[in-house]
């Protein structure tokens, strides 16, 4: 069966967290989702570092046209003002999750404008550094991936 090349948002969305529900609980990791819209998505907790953190899960189908014509790229807006402590950005095309914390969301977003900040990950192999400090493409990001961050926030 083919994967659809399109779902609406809200389908987008719970996909994204169910791919970060199951990853964490493949590490023990226990998670709810929250019924409420409250800028929080899930509540996850862990045992082994007897503490729970709040996440809000950003998810993209796939990576789509930088600008609307560029480089492939998975892009996520994320309100300044979130009480989530940690952000888990999805690609459901490769099954990927990456988490950042509030902190490193804001230090490293690549843009912020109207009350979002605007965090990128160009995923054309090809893609050359642009003229920015911050990292862009996506593997600048590997050490986030969730599998690679589980054992330092949990």
């Amino acid at each position: 069966m083919n994967e659809p090349s399109s779902l609406p948002t809200r389908q987008i969305g719970k996909l994204g967290e169910l791919l970060v529900q199951y990853q964490l609980l493949k590490f023990g990791i226990e998670s709810a989702h929250l019924t409420t819209d409250s800028g929080i998505d899930l509540v996850a907790y862990s045992s082994g570092g007897k503490r729970a953190l709040t996440i809000q899960v950003k998810a993209n189908l796939k990576p789509k046209p930088g600008g609307g014509r560029g480089k492939p790229a998975l892009d996520w807006w994320v309100p300044d003002n979130s009480p989530a402590e940690i952000f888990a950005f999805v690609d459901a095309s490769k099954n990927q999750v990456w988490l950042f914390t509030t902190r490193e969301v804001k230090r490293m977003a690549q843009q912020h404008s109207s009350g979002k900040y605007h965090f990128y990950m160009y995923t054309d192999p090809e893609q050359k550094p642009g003229s920015q400090k911050k990292a862009t493409h996506i593997n600048d990001f590997e050490s986030y991936r969730l599998e690679n961050r589980i054992t330092k926030l949990f």
